[in-house]
């Protein structure tokens, strides 16, 4: 049996991985001000976010999207995955 995903609107943004003021949505914004920072460096020396997920703490990478989900809830998502899966509304 095959399935379609239903149209759902959500929101993200492409985050950067750039160090000091960035512009990110004011959801993503009240997400880092609750929790202790977020923004770390990965063995590489790149920046990293780590956000708290329903399936436990993943990492967002320079160049991948962070979306906030139907329920609020918040997950990151690689640039392939998001422009076969997203289109702008």
């Amino acid at each position: 049996m095959k399935y379609r995903k239903k149209p759902v609107e959500i929101e993200a943004f492409q985050w950067t991985g750039e160090s000091g003021e960035i512009e990110v949505p004011e959801w993503f914004a009240e997400y880092t001000g609750k929790r202790c920072s977020p923004f770390v460096q990965n063995k590489f020396g790149e920046s990293v976010v780590l956000i708290e997920t329903l399936e436990g703490i993943m990492t967002a990478e320079p160049g991948d999207y962070i979306i906030k989900g139907v329920k609020g809830e918040l997950y990151p998502c690689k640039p392939d995955i998001f422009e076969m899966t997203y289109e702008p509304v």
